[in-house]
């Protein structure tokens, strides 16, 4: 098995998703697994097909980009190497892969922008930090935010990337705050950038979360994420599921043992929290 996969220190998310393909494809579990990691999808093509010649039998993606990946699944297919796609979607023919264990990072941004519009905010004026450019996640969870803004009337103050970065969105909201512009939302598309965005605010001594001045939204439901929503800092956590890897085990098995997979595309079940209804068995049941 040749995995692909993001950099393991992206996120709390991308850790412990990566620890758990680490605890699944294993010597003892009947597995010889190669890793690989890389942000750039360039990089990650490239390892794709060193796998291919390597001769592996499962090529495990979690693509950095959706687009570009048609030519090396179609290598992959050539050579009898079979392609299971976890995490990410891609833009390929589902002929290429075997099967998708997604999370649909757009049923999670709509989750997330049908929460706020709920909020009923006299005025919305948002700062909206993306992740990496291209990436599913990104796409996903920008394009709710886009049409729903675009419906409603709301202002986006400031929309740029932080590359899943705490520090750059500290530096983004920084640069918010010193231009005078007023703002009242915060969507950060990982948990990682809304806490880098809080620093900023907790510098300014500006108020967020429950009776706070600016409203607090990002995405992954990291443990100590979650217990900044439980403790009202912050307004609103979406569900980023990392374990695939006993899906994909499972697939996995049945296609060594000549069953068909009926089931293309499995999606995992997620959801939004809350601060006003979170409890701390939803911190210590969800959080990662």
């Amino acid at each position: 098995v040749g995995i692909i996969n993001n950099d393991p220190n992206e996120s709390g998310y991308r850790t412990a998703n990566d620890a758990d393909m680490k605890e699944k494809f294993t010597e003892k579990n009947g597995y010889d697994a190669s890793f690989a990691y890389s942000l750039k999808n360039d990089e990650q093509i490239s390892a794709a097909q060193q796998f291919i010649q390597d001769g592996v039998d499962y090529l495990l993606i979690s693509a950095a980009d959706t687009a570009g990946w048609d030519t090396v699944l179609q290598d992959a297919q050539n050579a009898g190497t079979q392609v299971i796609l976890f995490d990410r979607t891609i833009d390929a023919d589902e002929s290429l892969y075997v099967a998708s264990i997604v999370s649909d990072m757009r049923a999670e941004g709509d989750t997330a922008v049908n929460w706020l519009k709920e909020q009923n905010l006299g005025e919305y004026n948002i700062i909206h930090i993306q992740g990496v450019m291209g990436s599913a996640a990104q796409v996903g969870r920008t394009a709710a935010m886009d049409e729903m803004a675009e419906a409603e009337g709301w202002t986006i103050v400031k929309q740029q990337a932080a590359d899943w970065n705490a520090e750059t969105a500290q530096q983004i909201t920084q640069s918010v705050i010193d231009s005078g512009q007023d703002f009242n939302v915060i969507y950060a598309e990982n948990d990682d950038m809304a806490r880098g965005a809080v620093a900023a605010l907790d510098a300014a001594n500006i108020s967020h979360g429950v009776d706070g001045d600016v409203v607090i939204m990002g995405f992954d439901t990291n443990k100590w994420a979650l217990e900044e929503v439980l403790a009202g800092r912050w307004n609103y956590d979406g569900q980023c599921n990392p374990y695939q890897a006993s899906y994909i085990d499972e697939i996995i098995q049945k296609l060594e043992n000549g069953e068909e997979i009926t089931e293309k595309t499995i999606v995992m079940e997620e959801k939004g929290f809350d601060a006003e209804t979170i409890t701390q068995e939803d911190v210590d049941t969800y959080g990662i």
